[in-house]
């Protein structure tokens, strides 16, 4: 299956001192704010880095919820945050923490499909960088 995506990003002025917008097709983000305060500093809006992690911890979330389901079980939550950090004008890392409530699964199995999510989930496939998850089963 092929599926593509669209979004756009607007910008005035310069690096430092410019402002943009950002938008995608589905209208979730319409014309959302993003500029140098709010990318390395604190300011209304978004930024490149704090969307890379949403669709990190969305992706592993959603590969992880096949996985379990292919196991034959069911998750009550799956509740995922992703940590990007971005230095040297590169993102060096991912970090996803999983906090994950699946009755009748085992701790065995579940960090095999958690694995499995890890390193296979689109997003992750997409990134040249450390991924690590820290997950824990309720």
């Amino acid at each position: 299956m092929k599926i593509t995506r669209n979004a756009s990003a607007h910008w005035a002025g310069t690096g430092k001192d410019g402002k943009g917008t950002l938008s995608t097709a589905s209208t979730v983000l319409n014309q959302t704010q993003y500029s140098f305060n709010t990318r390395f500093a604190d300011g209304v809006g978004t930024n490149p880095e704090e969307l890379i992690g949403a669709a990190h911890a969305g992706c592993f979330a959603m590969q992880l919820a096949f996985n379990i389901q292919g196991a034959g079980f069911a998750a009550d939550s799956l509740d995922v945050q992703c940590v990007i950090t971005l230095e040297d004008s590169g993102i060096t890392s991912s970090k996803l923490t999983l906090t994950a409530s699946v009755p009748g699964l085992d701790k065995a199995k579940f960090d095999e499909l958690v694995d499995h999510a890890e390193h296979n989930c689109p997003i992750s496939k997409l990134f040249n960088t450390s991924i690590s998850v820290d997950a824990i089963l309720a």
